[in-house]
């Protein structure tokens, strides 16, 4: 085993008395957690890694693995938590022996079979990220490895995919698949396959927009800030003293001496006065920018027209001329002429492209579905929204229904294809049938969830829940009392932790 000294430990033990207090506390120490925890060890790779849905476990305020059949695979046997980069490879990486005064600790990765690999580094990291709700995940292909100070990448059978040379390497945030490096006090970009993007030549290098074929911002030597393409093509000059990431149609935004100034890609300015910040860059360059004075929003064309004042609390385009306003504390939805499509009563409204439709929360946590006229067309609690597979889930009173985009309602079976039970009522009590109709389970249950990805179904009977598996069988007897508990999702007995932002499982 190597003990890591003269490195702090960042992370918080996680036990039962304080695991959920910190993780709420905010949500960036998460990711540094799972960053830190996901760690690292040592270990030479002996042999292929198998191919398995693999989940954290947390019992008797250890931490430990399962598989996606319930089997521990993994022992509850480590203090901290157990970080497994992809769930689907046995790579789960290990810190133990914490020394909380001096920061020391101790690593190791182990397989499915528990022994350890990749023992050739004095350390190995899973790279976490995270989006803008704060959602985490990992690289989950790539590793991250110290040898001798210096750190590399390799992919989870251990091929090399850099030299190890950096002195760090960090994700972008929200952006998968780009790495941030630095070596000699320097950065640079590469892909998680190890090529090279941005050379290391640079004090600092972030992306633009949120893809990175949008570009990277980077600043030079003399701290003043430019941008490059994807091939490391200068776009802008670097003499800006910052550059926003926001842009489209060929503009950016740039600081020049203490001033936000709209420029075009040619350094040519377009607007440099009559508001205090630009929040967004309209899709139609025509229609120009929305833009902030005073601590409200409006929209100014690129002549500096101003085509909607700056009345509204917040401004946000859905599509081409359509705005999501907020007003008096409630959203709603406009054009820019100022007509109102949806009149500002939600707690919430967020626009999904793919489908072409808006979500309207209200104020008891229903949601109205909105179509792309502006019409109310289903109501109900949003349990899903699945842009791939082209289905709205809603719970609609008691029942749960399934609609396609053109709000065409939809058997469960035609959604999910790969279960072989599927929820149905009777009487008021609920039971499972196949995909032909036939009871499968009896009627007998207050209430079910539909199988998830792992064969398992919840089952509620006299305020307690338990599982059953792909043929009805009861796996877990109906005892868990998971009334504070946001999603109910089993695996075997195993049932989701309360906080699902740490995607664990545990039993009651």
């Amino acid at each position: 085993m190597i003990n890591n000294r003269g490195r702090r430990y960042d992370g918080r033990k996680l036990n039962l008395k304080k695991v959920f207090a910190l993780i709420l506390v905010i949500v960036v120490i998460i990711m540094s957690i799972f960053v830190i925890k996901g760690a690292l060890t040592k270990g030479k790779d002996q042999g292929k890694i198998a191919s398995k849905d693999y989940a954290v476990i947390f019992k008797d305020n250890k931490w430990g693995v399962i598989d996606s059949t319930g089997n521990i695979v993994i022992d509850p046997s480590y203090e901290e938590m157990i970080t497994i980069p992809n769930s689907k490879n046995d790579v789960f990486l290990c810190v133990y022996d914490v020394n909380y005064e001096t920061g020391e600790y101790k690593t190791k990765v182990l397989n499915s079979k528990n022994q350890e690999i990749l023992t050739q580094y004095e350390q190995v990291e899973a790279i976490a990220n995270q989006d803008a709700n704060y959602n985490v995940w990992y690289e989950d292909n790539v590793l991250k490895v110290k040898k001798d100070g210096k750190y590399g990448i390799v992919n989870l059978n251990d091929k090399k995919l850099t030299e190890i040379q950096y002195d760090e390497i960090v994700a972008i945030e929200g952006i998968k698949g780009i790495l941030k490096v630095t070596k000699d006090g320097k950065q640079g970009i590469i892909d998680n396959e190890g090529k090279e993007i941005i050379p290391t030549q640079v004090t600092e290098v972030t992306n633009l927009g949120k893809d990175s074929k949008e570009g990277f911002i980077i600043q030079g030597e003399d701290g003043k800030y430019g941008v490059v393409d994807y091939s490391n093509q200068v776009v802008l000059e670097a003499k800006y003293d910052e550059i926003a990431k926001i842009y489209r149609n060929d503009m950016y935004v740039v600081k020049q001496a203490g001033k936000q100034v709209l420029i075009k890609k040619d350094g040519t300015e377009v607007l440099n006065s009559k508001f205090d910040e630009v929040k967004e860059i309209l899709k139609n360059a025509d229609n120009g920018i929305i833009y902030t004075l005073n601590g409200k929003y409006g929209v100014m064309k690129t002549t500096g027209e101003i085509i909607v004042a700056p009345d509204y609390e917040e401004l946000k385009e859905a599509k081409t001329g359509i705005l999501i306003t907020k007003q008096n504390g409630k959203y709603g939805i406009m054009d820019l002429q100022k007509v109102a499509k949806v009149e500002p009563t939600y707690v919430s409204i967020t626009y999904n492209e793919k489908a072409d439709l808006y979500v309207a929360e209200k104020e008891d946590y229903t949601s109205d579905i909105i179509d792309n006229t502006f019409m109310v067309r289903q109501s109900g609690i949003l349990t899903d929204l699945d842009d791939e597979k082209g289905y709205i889930a809603l719970k609609q009173g008691e029942e749960y229904k399934y609609y396609n985009f053109k709000f065409e309602e939809k058997n469960v079976t035609e959604i999910q294809t790969n279960n072989t039970l599927f929820k149905s009522k009777q009487d008021g009590k609920y039971g499972f049938v196949d995909k032909d109709g036939k009871v499968v389970v009896d009627y007998q249950y207050d209430d079910v969830t539909e199988q998830n990805k792992f064969g398992f179904a919840g089952i509620k009977k006299d305020g307690k829940w338990g599982s059953i598996d792909n043929k009805g069988n009861i796996v877990q007897e109906p005892t868990y009392d998971l009334e504070d508990y946001l999603k109910i999702d089993f695996i075997g007995r195993w049932h989701l932790g309360k906080d699902i932002n740490m995607n664990y499982y545990n039993q009651l």
